[in-house]
Parts: structure tokens; C-alpha cells; sequence
């Protein structure tokens, strides 16, 4: 299918290893993504970066790749014109805590010093990258996500949920216990907020449709941009997580790369255009 945007997420997708545009999986070396990119930016599409980083974080890398704008904090905060203009969602947040953001508001209630108390060596923030966040608390480790879900409810905190992002290697800076390696990445924030969401917002905005949009990804985090595209790319190396298949044969519009990481990134984008 022709497309006029395409929304990827970063880490494990459009990039590989160590956050290189440039290796594949395993590490060797490939031109294909970035001949890819040189394609779609030909075909006049529009690319937006979707991802768990922060805002700023997103900044740098939407420069680097000529991106038209960005969806940060696993759809928290849109961004355009070069991120001078910007736009936060925050979901279920409570009408009470109306003009906060979630992250405030969690750390005033101990939401996550409580939850970390209760998973002892299996889950802990995940710095330095928790810093500078404004929606979401961004943790590591191995842990039922509904599980927490239901903690979180038995506590009076139902409007929050816990979004497993994905796997990630284990590094001698974590500290936690042997059957939590290797770790997942996830995202503490307000129900209600998602890449999904945040995506129907920025096509809204842009006065474009579900049809006209492409999503590319990786982990159950990005499952949610099903709805809100024609067509969700997921590349191979995500489709061989535990557990995805089933999750993805219950997403219609999803179709799995040949490729991983980077090389699978570059299909799902010709394939596209």
C-alpha cells in the first residue's frame, strides 16, 4: 500500500544494536536502512520517530534522520515543527491532579518506591534513561505486568498500568537478581496513553486518516499502533519474542518482516512507498 507517513519506533526497530543505523543484528554491516530512509524521504512521505525516549532525546535523533516530528514517552508527548511545538496526553490522569504531570503526581504519591519495594531485586529504575521524563516512569527488570496492574488497582491507583516495552541486554550497571536478566524495559504512566493514541491525535492533526499512515515495530508496546494505521510492520526480531505470535495473529492488520532490526525496518518501509 501507497503511504503519506510513516510512524516507526526507534530502538530494536529502525535501529540495531547499541542504537546503530548502520549494523544489523548481528552486528555486521549494512547500507539497506539508510537507503531506505533515503527512499521514503524521496517519495515525499513523512516520517515520525515513536518511541520510549524522552522529548529531547527524540529531538536529537529526529535531525539526525530528517524526521517531520515525533511521538516520545510511548505516546505521552507529540511533538513538531522541529519540536518547537508540542502537545502532552496524559491519559486517565485524575481530574484532580488536572495541570500536573503524571510523573509529579507518582512521585508524590511513592507509587514506584512502593512498587520497587514490593519486587525486591526485580525491578529498578532504569538509569540513567528515567531522567527527564514528564509522563512515565521508566523501569527495568522481570515482572507479571498484570499482575502489577492489579497492585496498582488494589492501591487506588487503577488509572495507572505497566507497559512492557521489551527486552533489553543485561549490563554490569543493573542490580538485580539473576532470574530478572535479562531484563525488560517498562513504562509506568496513566492508562489511556499509548503510541496508538498519540497517533490518531497527530493524524487528526494533520488532517490525515488511519489509510494514509504505515507503523513499524518491535515490541507488545508498539501492538497498540495497530488500530490507529492501515498497515503495522513488525520486525523479526520482535515477532520472535515469547509469547508475540499469538498477540500478533489477534492484530489483522499486522505483518511480520523477513529481516531483523534494521534490514527488517527497510521492507516494511519499501514495501510501503
Amino acid at each position: 500500500m501507497a503511504t503519506r507517513i510513516v510512524y516507526t519506533d526507534l530502538d530494536g526497530t529502525m535501529v540495531g544494536p547499541r542504537g546503530s543505523f548502520w549494523h544489523t543484528a548481528d552486528r555486521g554491516l549494512t547500507p539497506t536502512p539508510a537507503e531506505a530512509l533515503l527512499a521514503l524521504h524521496r517519495s515525499g512521505a513523512a516520517l515520525v520517530l515513536v518511541s520510549g525516549r524522552t522529548h529531547a532525546q527524540l529531538l536529537e535523533a529526529a535531525r539526525i534522520f530528517a524526521a517531520d516530528g515525533a511521538i516520545s514517552e510511548l505516546g505521552s508527548l507529540v511533538s513538531w515543527a522541529g519540536g518547537r511545538e508540542t502537545h502532552l496526553l496524559t491519559g486517565e490522569l485524575p481530574a484532580e491532579f488536572a495541570g500536573r504531570t503524571p510523573m509529579a503526581v507518582m512521585a508524590e504519591l511513592g507509587v514506584v518506591d512502593q512498587l520497587v519495594a514490593a519486587h525486591p531485586g526485580r525491578l529498578e529504575w532504569h538509569e540513567p534513561w528515567h531522567t527527564a521524563h514528564s509522563a512515565d516512569a521508566l523501569l527495568r527488570g522481570r515482572v507479571d505486568a498484570a499482575a502489577v496492574d492489579g497492585w496498582l488497582a488494589e492501591r487506588g491507583w487503577g488509572w495507572l498500568t505497566l507497559n512492557d516495552n521489551g527486552a533489553v541486554p543485561a549490563t554490569p550497571r543493573m542490580t538485580l537478581a539473576a532470574d530478572a536478566l535479562p531484563p525488560h524495559v517498562y513504562h509506568l504512566m496513566p492508562r489511556g496513553i499509548s503510541k496508538g493514541n498519540a497517533i490518531s491525535w497527530d493524524l487528526a492533526r494533520r488532517g490525515l486518516t488511519a489509510e494514509d499512515a504505515v507503523a513499524v515495530g518491535d515490541s507488545v508496546s508498539d501492538l497498540e499502533m495497530a488500530p490507529a494505521v492501515g498497515r503495522l510492520w513488525v520486525t523479526a526480531n520482535g515477532a520472535a519474542v515469547s509469547g508475540m505470535g499469538d498477540r500478533l495473529a489477534a492484530v489483522p492488520n499486522a505483518a511480520v518482516t523477513d529481516a531483523a532490526m534494521g534490514e527488517g525496518w527497510a521492507q516494511a518501509v519499501l514495501a510501503s512507498l
